[in-house]
């Protein structure tokens, strides 16, 4: 059975290097059995793909690929707060925002692309419960967010 690391390599994958907060407080942080990352833009070596609403500015599709990218993200954040990817146990919980314009109802389609992201890196493990909700805005105009809960490994 190959793990998280090796799935992710197979994908063509790596963990970027955390992102750096833009306002007070940290990536991810672990307490006991458990990492919680903060909310997680779609940034690429630091900077935003494409910015706006989704149903306008950016399509729901382009919106999915971004979420994948903000799933790989919270990895990268959770990995570091828990000793590594392999440390971590299973994904526990997604929470997505959609920066929506009016009218626009494809949250859960969007962050599909997450949560297919993680089942494809943990398998059965990567399954999760998950909120998709839609906002008005998010940080720096960001089309969408992903935060996580991961169980780690004792």
């Amino acid at each position: 059975m190959t793990g998280p690391a090796e799935r992710l390599a197979a994908l063509g994958l790596t963990l970027p290097p955390v992102a750096a907060p833009v306002a007070a407080y940290v990536p991810a942080v672990r307490t006991g059995t458990y990492v919680y990352t903060s909310g997680q833009l779609p940034t690429v070596d630091g900077k935003l793909p494409a910015v706006g609403k989704v149903g306008d500015e950016v399509s729901a599709q382009e919106a999915a690929g971004m979420a994948r990218t903000c799933a790989l993200n919270a990895l990268a954040a959770a990995a570091s707060a828990a000793g590594g990817l392999e440390a971590i146990r299973r994904i526990v919980k997604v929470t997505g925002f959609v920066a929506s314009a009016p009218g626009f109802g494809g949250q859960a389609q969007v962050i599909n692309g997450a949560s297919e992201l993680l089942i494809e890196v943990f398998g059965e493990d990567g399954k999760h419960s998950r909120s998709a909700i839609g906002v008005a805005e998010l940080p720096l105009n960001a089309p969408v967010e992903v935060e996580l809960i991961a169980e780690v490994r004792d």
